[in-house]
């Protein structure tokens, strides 16, 4: 994922609870990025897009990673997540 948003292929990512207001910023490589918002969701308001813009190709395969990644994970359309969208910053 760190080489996906170093290429700018994920500029979003949802977990679920907050891990940054926005305005921080966190460096890769050497390379600067800054929080640029931070929000509240449900599972069942995510779409392809917001997959896309965490590196996979749609929601059906978003699922399937956390899925994977998550020991027990069952996906409910009413779980709370929150957004931290990203983006880097000039001149980094």
């Amino acid at each position: 994922m760190r080489q996906q948003a170093l290429e700018g292929e994920v500029t979003q990512v949802h977990r679920g609870q907050q891990y940054a207001p926005e305005g921080a910023t966190f460096s890769i490589d050497g390379t600067t990025f800054e929080v640029v918002a931070v929000r509240e969701r449900t599972l069942g308001e995510l779409t392809d897009s917001d997959a896309q813009a965490e590196g996979v190709a749609n929601l059906d395969a978003y699922r399937e990673l956390l899925e994977r990644a998550h020991d027990h994970f069952e996906w409910d359309d009413d779980s709370d997540v929150v957004l931290h969208r990203f983006e880097r910053q000039s001149g980094a």
